[in-house]
């Protein structure tokens, strides 16, 4: 049952962004800007947990990650620009992100970032 409300929960979140982004692409931005994934995975980890140490590790880590992804949402405006379709853009966009992550991982143990 909790399983199921966790899904409903995230599934409304990226129905509601899409369709604010449709009418209102600024506002469906700030939406999906919002930390919403990441505040409800830390609420559903400390209902299933209760653990200080497990949620401290959990959102120094996702501070961490979250830093790789960001280049995308600069990195796919700009080839859209220069004439790059969307998909190709997502696909660019989407690589880019993995190899930053894996840096991120690579590095992560220099950095303090416990996997």
């Amino acid at each position: 049952m909790f399983f199921l409300l966790k899904t409903l929960l995230s599934a409304l979140i990226i129905a509601l962004v899409s369709t604010l982004a449709r009418r209102y692409p600024g506002f469906g931005a700030l939406v999906a800007a919002l930390p919403l994934v990441s505040v409800f995975g830390m609420i559903w980890l400390w209902l299933e947990t209760h653990d200080p140490a497990r949620m401290e590790a959990h959102v120094s880590a996702t501070f961490w990650y979250v830093l790789p992804s960001l280049p995308m949402f600069l990195f796919m405006p700009w080839l859209m620009r220069c004439g790059v379709h969307f998909w190709p853009a997502l696909a660019s966009g989407c690589g880019l992100t993995i190899v930053l992550y894996l840096l991120m991982i690579w590095a992560g143990p220099w950095l303090g970032i416990s996997q």
